[in-house]
């Protein structure tokens, strides 16, 4: 049986991360969030914002390694595997960015089909900055809606999670997977 690729996506300050967390802790299979790792690894060797001052190395290596997460899920042989955002979330961060995108990027994410994706929000009640999120709430919402277009224009239909508890958000989800 193959396992079906569950994208959780959405702007900064979604929940995304907390229902991911969730998911697993039920059992779930899921894959988590690789910039957070990736700004922290930078941030060891002195470079504060890579995602600013080195964009093409980070996005490379963002998509490189949610690429591996998506082929790790042939694997898996559980029904799902949730993800923490997927590739073509690089491409929508690039566009909002107004960062070329090469046309390597976008054969990738063209050939790494996902399941179903959900998106969630940006959330001004769990909106925070911190040293990996730098931007506003304002920024975060703007980010969404680059992200939700992304998906939509390769062809996704999208399910728009609703504001709730993490329980009311995660039986949600799993109510919705196909």
């Amino acid at each position: 049986m193959k396992t079906k690729r569950i994208v959780l996506s959405g702007g900064p300050s979604s929940g995304k991360t907390t229902l991911i967390n969730e998911l697993e802790r039920l059992g779930k299979h899921c894959f988590h969030e690789v910039s957070r790792d990736l700004i922290r690894e930078a941030q060891k060797k002195g470079i504060a914002q890579p995602f600013l001052t080195q964009p093409e190395a980070f996005n490379t290596a963002i998509l490189q390694s949610r690429l591996v997460q998506f082929k790790e899920a042939d694997q898996v042989t559980e029904p799902y595997s949730f993800y923490d955002r997927g590739m073509l979330d690089v491409v929508a961060y690039m566009e909002y960015a107004n960062q070329p995108i090469p046309e390597s990027f976008l054969l990738e994410c063209k050939a790494a089909i996902y399941d179903e994706v959900f998106l969630l929000p940006p959330w001004s009640e769990i909106h925070i900055q911190d040293k990996e999120r730098y931007e506003t709430f304002e920024q975060a919402k703007t980010v969404f809606e680059h992200i939700k277009n992304t998906y939509l224009s390769y062809g996704y239909a999208i399910i728009e999670v609703p504001f709730g508890t993490v329980t009311d958000r995660v039986l949600f989800i799993l109510n919705h997977c196909k």
